[in-house]
């Protein structure tokens, strides 16, 4: 008999895909065969011929599950989708059949099956296939990863305990993500306290960290949807922080932290030059992951070639500094097949913080 896991969150960004990865690591160490599904795919990327959810993708590139793909993403949102379901073009009964089809089929195969949510309980709805309805068809029970805290963890999981109560859906665990190293002891203690009076299983796992956090350079290149120039060696490295160049180019240059996303506009030619100059040096080097050069006004021919002789990985955009600033500012890295430097820390983390015994022995 198969058994089966869901991983749902309270909302966005907390950590479901760090979290299936871990366990697709620990439960490998018990588990034969292992496998992974994706039910509602909203973020879409071609793999192997296949649209796919990203994560659905991802899992199946890094843990070899090549010959399930075609399971693994059964149900994705590209554009139109809404529409069509609204319309009638796709019929209620649909959705609801590609899942469970997919699921039922996963079962056969594997000991241990992971099922992977999309962004809070009630996202899937519009097809009729939110978060607690997959989980109930699917007949698994339910890890809640939330981000850390206290009241804002306790105010997030009610409000999603009330639709997966709704939807008679089983929710076993809340596991708190992304804690803060001081408080995390402190903050475990008051949220098993809160949940006192209930079955739930009140568990922790990753404490914050800016490796997980903060996006690679490839990231930043996918996300603006332009290519990473320079030496492609380096696309693995992360930017922890993002640092706007307009003071002087000495200013800018003395006050970069460690592994900087400079974004600098196209027409300053000195401060372009002197980035790249110092390129070479490791000290520098350190504190400068990358640039990105904004503007419409074309760089001149030798800033160009000093700036490509350097193989300072940059990226060109055709934006304002600030636009593209407040863009980055924004994004939330997500982890890629590619990077292995974040997978390897997962798997070597979870060992010590997820606690897979007390979850398996509640499937």
């Amino acid at each position: 008999m198969c058994k089966k896991i869901f991983i749902a969150a309270t909302g966005q960004h907390c950590g479901k895909t760090t979290i299936s990865l871990s366990l697709m690591h620990l439960a490998r160490k018990k588990y034969e065969r292992v496998g992974f599904i994706k039910p509602i795919g909203p973020k879409c990327v071609e793999y192997n011929g296949l649209t796919m959810d990203m994560d659905a993708a991802m899992m199946a590139s890094v843990y070899g599950l090549d010959e399930d793909a075609h399971l693994m993403s059964p149900m994705t949102l590209t554009p139109g989708s809404t529409r069509k379901y609204l319309d009638g073009k796709i019929t209620p009964e649909m959705p609801r059949r590609l899942i469970t089809d997919a699921i039922r089929e996963l079962e056969r195969k594997y000991d241990f099956l992971i099922i992977e949510g999309a962004g809070h309980g009630g996202v899937g709805s519009v097809v009729g296939a939110n978060n607690a309805q997959v989980a109930n068809m699917a007949g698994a029970p339910v890890l809640m990863v939330t981000n850390g805290g206290i009241g804002n963890v306790i105010d997030a999981v009610e409000l999603n305990l009330a639709l997966y109560e709704r939807e008679k859906a089983d929710v076993r665990v809340v596991m708190v993500n992304k804690l803060l190293p001081e408080k995390r002891e402190r903050s475990l203690a008051y949220l098993k306290k809160a949940f006192d009076g209930s079955s739930l299983l009140v568990t922790s796992a990753f404490d914050y960290s800016p490796i997980l956090a903060h996006p690679t350079l490839q990231h930043v290149a996918e996300m603006l949807g332009l290519p990473l120039r320079g030496n492609p060696d380096e696309k693995s490295r992360l930017c922890h922080t993002i640092q706007l160049g307009a003071a002087s180019s000495q200013r800018v240059i003395d006050h970069l932290e460690d592994s900087t996303l400079l974004i600098v506009t196209s027409s300053r030619d000195e401060l372009i030059v002197t980035a790249s100059s110092l390129h070479h040096i490791p000290d520098f080097k350190k504190r400068l992951t990358g640039l990105v050069i904004s503007g419409h006004a074309p760089m001149s021919l030798i800033t160009q070639q000093i700036l490509d002789d350097s193989k300072v990985p940059y990226i060109r955009v055709e934006e304002t500094s600030s636009e593209v600033f407040y863009r980055l500012r924004e994004h939330v890295s997500k982890i890629g097949p590619d990077d292995r430097e974040k997978i390897e820390l997962i798997n070597s983390t979870s060992e010590r913080y997820i606690d897979f015994a007390a979850i398996d022995a509640l499937l």
